[in-house]
């Protein structure tokens, strides 16, 4: 009764309609079945709505070495008129992934002649927190002086540091400084005076608080609220950047490791995707690349699953498909990344992998093969791929696709090649609306227990909001009425956990002010970020994995929709814990009593997390943070029984400790 009290005094339940009188829901405790893999929640990344330029990887200079389809894209001459100009060179002979600079004429005498670059809708800065500078320079002829310059949204200096003077020979310059106030729409200016010229390139900031404090790494807000998911594997990059709208545009990771001056930039496939929604200035620098995928999988505790393009564009675009006696380079990328994941460091790509300074393998264990392609010409690359993989890397699992759509002629001819394939993973997508996630809980009840187990790669309830109550705030539709029909399907998933053996919710990340996709699970803006109702539904399951299911009935029948009500329990084998999930999608709250077979409660504190909401159109923003946010319950159980309260709209996690 005390967590009815608690949850009425926080406005999350209401009496109104009363509660039902206890029904008793049996855990069969005494009855494991499936192994719950430890991979079985993880998370999806993929370059779109800014996620990575702009988003996690922490560079804040937009265009930093001038090679957007418009080399002064985000860049901005300031300053006496005549007091400098500035030049684009390419040397695309001598240095094709990195082929331009600027060169610099200064003829600022006492003023100043100056760059200002806007960064990714601004720029962040925080009060006292130290930004490290730096750039390329060389071939400098006269005395030009340059000072970097930290401005807020009014132009205005909150941090400047002048730079050593530069010499003829290329080489890296550095500087720091600390801004006095936070901004949220800063920018950096460099002042040139003085008399002369010199050639500019790679000119870069990054504040101090990266992850792991990391010179050049990620935003550590972003990367956090990643490590709080626990997830059990990183799928990278994509998702549809794998694909490109055309071959040339694809992902190739080989271009994104190696030092950062000299990974190839392309323009992002989502920059002109949709035209409602087209940022025209998205782009792909690969400051974040295929290591610091790897990384970041290792730092968070989680299995890398890379995706790689099998010789397919997106079929949604131009369907480029590449020449069968080309199909071969793709297939060698795929083996080549194996050994820079795992090859010792005698090997060519591992000695790349050490000289980046990881000398240690990354323990790669699975790899998808293309992304959402479908039809003939993908079974017959994959099975090219399915064919030489395993049999020089049998010990490595593959995803297959089974395109972009839950059910219809596509997803059945797929379905009907791959069943008997050796793939052991098959990528299963559904952007659906709420309804259909209550109704599809039984999905994988009755699928084939000998086929290859499911990855249920990308998934998000997508809730249509009328005109005119639309917004163009990204986070509308990250309503608690959609996370809450993804936690009744998230029951199912792991009732059936047997075949269903990885899940991710997609997309991950979006900027307020540059998305191109919705809903996605965590927003940003340029100094903060927030966790949707969808996150905390995530972080609920993945934090409460257990080791095993176990039964858990009503009437001897498993809560499917009945009167909607849905659930799923697991064990914690180690921790001796019962980890039950109730979600109520009904608009009455539920009395239960749990009744444990073949086990019996300990002295330790049972609880219950309560996650739910005034209406099922809150959503949580970054002004709002905790409209929609777990509240935890202390529980009183009895030897083998516990009475909780499962409120009207919430999904419920009940920790019962047991021997």
């Amino acid at each position: 009764m005390k967590t009815i009290i608690n949850l009425i005094a926080a406005g999350l339940l209401s009496l109104t309609g009363g509660i039902s009188s206890a029904q008793t829901i049996t855990l069969k405790v005494n009855k494991p079945q499936a192994a719950v893999q430890p991979a079985m929640w993880g998370i999806f990344f993929e370059d779109i709505n800014f996620s990575a330029d702009g988003g996690i990887y922490a560079e804040l200079v937009k265009n930093r070495s001038f090679e957007f389809t418009d080399p002064l894209m985000g860049w901005k001459e300031t300053g006496k008129a005549g007091a400098g100009r500035i030049l684009i060179v390419n040397r695309g002979n001598e240095h094709a992934a990195n082929p331009r600079y600027a060169h610099v004429t200064v003829q600022a005498g006492d003023s100043t002649y100056g760059l200002f670059n806007e960064g990714f809708r601004g720029m962040g800065f925080k009060k006292d927190l130290r930004y490290d500078f730096s750039f390329r320079a060389g071939n400098t002829i006269g005395n030009p002086a340059l000072k970097l310059v930290l401005l807020d949204e009014k132009g205005e200096s909150i941090g400047e540091v002048a730079i050593p003077a530069t010499g003829k020979e290329w080489k890296k310059y550095t500087a720091s400084v600390i801004a006095s106030r936070t901004v949220a729409k800063g920018g950096l200016q460099l002042q040139f005076s003085g008399n002369g010229s010199l050639d500019i390139d790679m000119i870069s900031l990054f504040p101090e608080d990266t992850w792991k404090k990391r010179p050049g790494g990620l935003r550590s807000d972003l990367v956090q609220k990643l490590a709080d998911l626990h997830p059990g594997f990183v799928r990278f990059p994509g998702g549809c950047i794998v694909e490109g709208r055309d071959l040339a545009n694809r992902y190739q990771w080989k271009k994104t490791v190696g030092k950062v001056e000299d990974r190839t930039l392309i323009v992002n496939r989502w920059n002109t995707e949709f035209a409602h929604r087209a940022p025209g200035d998205y782009f792909q620098s690969y400051g974040l690349g295929f290591y610091e995928y790897f990384l970041l999988s290792e730092d968070i505790g989680a299995s890398p699953l890379p995706i790689l393009n099998c010789g397919m564009a997106c079929q949604f675009n131009t369907g480029e498909v590449a020449a069968d006696e080309d199909v071969a380079v793709y297939i060698q990328d795929a083996l080549d990344l194996i050994e820079f994941a795992n090859g010792g460091t005698d090997t060519k790509w591992g000695q790349l992998r050490a000289e980046m300074g990881h000398p240690k393998p990354f323990n790669l264990q699975m790899i998808g093969v293309g992304n959402e392609q479908w039809d003939s010409q993908y079974i017959a690359r994959y099975q090219r791929f399915e064919q030489e993989l395993k049999t020089k890397h049998p010990e490595i699992k593959l995803v297959s696709s089974v395109g972009p759509f839950s059910s219809g002629k596509q997803f059945e001819y797929l379905w009907s090649k791959l069943r008997t394939s050796k793939a052991d993973l098959v990528d299963e997508h559904y952007y659906m609306p709420p309804e259909w996630f209550l109704k599809n809980t039984t999905r994988y009840d009755k699928y084939d227990r000998k086929g290859p187990k499911i990855f249920a790669g990308e998934y998000a309830a997508h809730i249509r909001v009328a005109k005119e109550n639309d917004s163009e705030k990204g986070e509308t539709r990250n309503t608690w009425e959609s996370a809450l029909a993804e936690a009744a399907f998230m029951t199912g998933l792991e009732r059936n956990a047997d075949v269903v053996q990885m899940c991710s919710y997609a997309p991950l990340l979006a900027h307020v002010e540059a998305w191109q996709w919705r809903p996605d699970l965590i927003w940003f803006d340029n100094l903060r970020s927030v966790g949707t109702p969808n996150y905390y539904v995530q972080q609920l399951f993945a934090n409460n994995k257990g080791t095993h299911t176990i039964p858990v009935t009503l009437n001897d029948q498993p809560l499917t929709g009945q009167d909607s009500i849905y659930a799923s329990a697991t064990i914690d084998q180690q921790a001796h814990k019962i980890l039950l999930k109730i979600v109520n999608a009904s608009a009455k709250a539920v009395n239960y009593k749990l009744a444990l077979d073949g086990a019996v409660t300990t002295k330790d504190i049972s609880t219950q997390q309560v996650l739910t909401a005034k209406n099922k159109g809150d959503f949580n923003t970054l002004d709002n943070p905790a409209v929609v946010k777990p509240v935890e319950q202390q529980l009183k159980p009895g030897k083998n029984n516990v009475d909780v309260v499962a409120a009207a709209n919430s999904l419920n996690v009940i920790t019962i400790p047991y021997r």
